[in-house]
């Protein structure tokens, strides 16, 4: 599973993304004055936490402290494609790219505001009982909202 190359061709899952900015702080960059690669995780953890709050009515609040559940990123891969520097505001997306029973396929996408592309990723989550530290189904009404994010029936899941 590679991050979709830049020159896909856009869905009608392309209309859905969200998109934020991410500013650049000086905790985030190494000595040069560039991002630390690993801080590009932690903005990718934050824009998911805005996205499942935000556009899914899902919050890890919710998730996490009210249900007891996770949201743990399983697989990802990533593409670093030019730096990022201290001060810059970078433009975050991010798309629904598959839905299975319990699993999320997300593409995450970061560039600067000169639309050159920095960093692409491709992220696998699943959702949790942390308890029983298994994967559970999505509840009816977030898979209905991701569903619809894909344009597909709620009804019927995709297996992982």
């Amino acid at each position: 599973m590679n991050p979709l190359p830049e020159s896909a061709v856009q869905s009608e899952a392309d209309s859905k993304a969200f998109c934020k900015e991410v500013l650049v702080r000086f905790s985030d960059c190494d000595p040069a004055g560039i991002v630390f690669y690993p801080k590009y995780f932690e903005m990718f953890n934050s824009l998911i936490e805005d996205w499942c709050r935000e556009a899914l009515q899902f919050s890890f609040v919710e998730i996490v402290a009210r249900r007891g559940w996770g949201l743990p990123t399983v697989h990802v891969e990533t593409d670093f494609l030019a730096p990022s520097r201290y001060g810059e505001t970078l433009k975050a997306t991010l798309r629904l790219r598959n839905l299975g029973n319990s699993s999320i396929t997300l593409e995450i996408g970061l560039r600067g505001i000169d639309e050159v592309p920095r960093v692409n990723a491709a992220a696998v989550l699943v959702l949790i009982d942390r308890a029983a530290m298994c994967a559970i189904p999505f509840p009816d009404d977030v898979r209905r909202r991701l569903s619809a994010l894909l344009g597909l029936p709620a009804a019927v899941p995709e297996a992982r």
